[in-house]
């Protein structure tokens, strides 16, 4: 794990925020290199799929030209919810690293709703959750007592 890819993943956290989005960021990472990145654009682009961690799973893979993404980590600022986590056994991530720990959508902990990685699914990730975890957390709770306050 590299403390680096997770500031990386912070500053694309931080893009969300120009379109009111929850500031979530996501890059892969293939050996020493980020093949994909990408930050929450689901009121950008009115997609609810447009979440950070598929945004940048996609662009990994067509970098590489391939959907296997075995030799890869994805670095998260928010553990990934079901979508994202079925994105991730589908495309044969190695690795997840995450920073905040999601109680109501979170898919990949003990922790969290489900563990859909403890699962019998065909490819299971490394996962390592709370890295950076304040620095994580706080973005979020900031964006949600900003947005209540209207």
């Amino acid at each position: 794990m590299n403390k680096e890819y997770m500031l990386k993943a912070l500053e694309f956290a931080k893009l969300s925020l120009a379109s009111s989005d929850v500031p979530v960021g996501a890059v892969v990472v293939r050996g020493n290199e980020i093949i994909g990145e990408g930050y929450n654009k689901r009121e950008l682009l009115n997609d609810p799929t447009a979440h950070a961690e598929i945004i940048a799973i996609k662009e990994a893979a067509k970098r590489l030209g391939s959907w296997h993404l075995d030799d890869c980590t994805l670095y998260v600022t928010l553990e990934p919810c079901p979508m994202c986590a079925g994105a991730i056994i589908n495309s044969r991530i190695k690795k997840v690293v995450f920073g905040a720990y999601e109680a109501k959508s979170g898919s990949c902990s003990a922790e969290s709703v489900v563990n859909l990685f403890s699962l019998g699914y065909n490819h299971k990730p490394e996962v390592y959750g709370g890295i950076m975890e304040s620095e994580c957390a706080k973005l979020i709770t900031e964006f949600f007592k900003d947005k209540r306050r209207g």
